[in-house]
C-alpha cells in the first residue's frame, strides 16, 4: 500500500515512516501543503495522511483544494482534545482522523480499515451499473452522482454512505451498520464522524422536489433515505 504522509514534524514523520514500513507500507514524506498536492497530482497513491497544523498551507486548506480534484482517501491527524478540527476535517471531505500524539498502532488499523472498505467496494460493485432513484443517480463503476443530471461531488466515503443508504431506501440503516460497513470499524458512543458525513450528504444533494431531506434522521436507531 502506498501512503504520501503530510507533517512538517520532522522526527514525527520518519518515526512513522519507518513503523508503517514495517507493516509493509510503502510511505513517501511531505512536509506542507503545497509539496503534498504537487505529489500528489503526480504519482499515485492510496491513501494521505494530512497534519492539520502545518506552516503556509495548513492541512484543512491542502484538504480543501484537494478535494477539487481527487477522491484520495485522507487520514487527518489532529490535535488531542480538539474536536472542532476533527468536525471541520470532516465535513470538508477527510474519511477519518487520529489524534495526536498518536498511537501508531491505532493509525496503522484506521489505515486498514480505510483501505479495507475501499478494496471491499472496488471488488463488489454491484452488478447492476447504475441506480436511479427519484433524480438521483448512481454509478457504481465509476461512483459519480447525478442529481438531475447535474453531477454532484462527493469523497469516497459520502459516496459509500449514500450507496448504502440508497441500496435499503424506505428502511432504517442503524448507525451500527452505517459504522461497521462504510468506516469499517465499531460505532464509538461519543464518535460524530457519521452524522458529520450524512450532513455532508445533506448539503451536497439537495432537498426532494417536495422540499423534504432525501435522508431522514431515525433518533436512537440511525438513517432512512426516503423513497
Amino acid at each position: 500500500m502506498k501512503i504520501l504522509l503530510v507533517d512538517d514534524d520532522l522526527e514525527l514523520c520518519h518515526l512513522l515512516k519507518e513503523y508503517l514500513e514495517q507493516e509493509s507500507m510503502s510511505v513517501e514524506l511531505a512536509h506542507d501543503g503545497a509539496s503534498a498536492l504537487d505529489l500528489v497530482a503526480t504519482k499515485q497513491y492510496e491513501l494521505l495522511i494530512l497534519d492539520v497544523m502545518m506552516p503556509t498551507m495548513n492541512g484543512f486548506e491542502t484538504l480543501s483544494a484537494l478535494r477539487k480534484s481527487s477522491e484520495l482517501p485522507v487520514i487527518m491527524l489532529t490535535a488531542k482534545g480538539e474536536k472542532i478540527d476533527r468536525i471541520v476535517g470532516l465535513e470538508m471531505g477527510a474519511d477519518d482522523y487520529v489524534a495526536k500524539p498518536c498511537d501508531p498502532r491505532e493509525l496503522v488499523a484506521r489505515i486498514r480499515a480505510v483501505s479495507r472498505r475501499t478494496q471491499n467496494h472496488q471488488k463488489n460493485r454491484a452488478v447492476v451499473e447504475q441506480t436511479q432513484l427519484d433524480d438521483v443517480l448512481l454509478s457504481h463503476s465509476t461512483r459519480i452522482v447525478k442529481v438531475s443530471a447535474d453531477v454532484v461531488d462527493l469523497t469516497s466515503t459520502e459516496f459509500d454512505f449514500l450507496e448504502l443508504l440508497i441500496a435499503h431506501a424506505g428502511t432504517i440503516v442503524s448507525r451500527e451498520k452505517l459504522s461497521s460497513e462504510v468506516l469499517g470499524k465499531r460505532l464509538q458512543t461519543f464518535d460524530r464522524s457519521i452524522d458529520m458525513h450524512i450532513s455532508n450528504l445533506r448539503k451536497k444533494l439537495g432537498k426532494r422536489s417536495d422540499g423534504l431531506e432525501r435522508i431522514k434522521t431515525i433518533r436512537g436507531n440511525g438513517y432512512q433515505y426516503l423513497k
